[in-house]
């Protein structure tokens, strides 16, 4: 199994799929990289040369991508901030509840962790006749 920036990639699948194991890279970035490299994107994993995987080591690391940890900081970075001037975002996102303006009264169970809280949800089974 390849390792770049730090994953894993997957040999058994087209490289162009497996790039997007990658947080941060998706399939158009993905793209972009693979015909920076000059690599066929249909080419399986496991039939890339050594030669070939590190050139998309040297593309990805020494690109201006931030990916992994660097992004993940990033993120978190952003949400922190929007906590700090507690504007609407930043609230939500202290409550734990969906940020881009979804309705909360039917959805949003994944957010809220999957709390159900209409009326027949939380009834209790009635009591077994004596």
């Amino acid at each position: 199994m390849p390792r770049i920036a730090g994953v894993n990639i997957p040999e058994n699948k087209q490289i162009a799929i497996a790039l997007t194991y990658i947080y941060g890279i998706g399939r158009a970035l993905a793209l972009q990289i693979l015909s920076k490299a000059k690599i066929n994107p249909m080419k399986k994993t496991r039939d890339l040369s050594e030669k070939e995987i590190g050139e998309l080591r040297k593309i990805i690391e020494e690109g201006d991508y931030k990916i992994e940890g660097e992004l993940r900081r990033q993120i978190l970075a952003n949400i922190k901030r929007l906590r700090e001037i507690k504007c609407w975002r930043g609230i939500r996102h202290s409550k734990g509840l969906p940020v881009r303006g979804q309705k909360t009264r039917k959805n949003s169970r994944t957010v809220r962790g999957n709390v159900r809280r209409t009326v027949g949800s939380g009834k209790k089974a009635p009591p077994a006749p004596k």
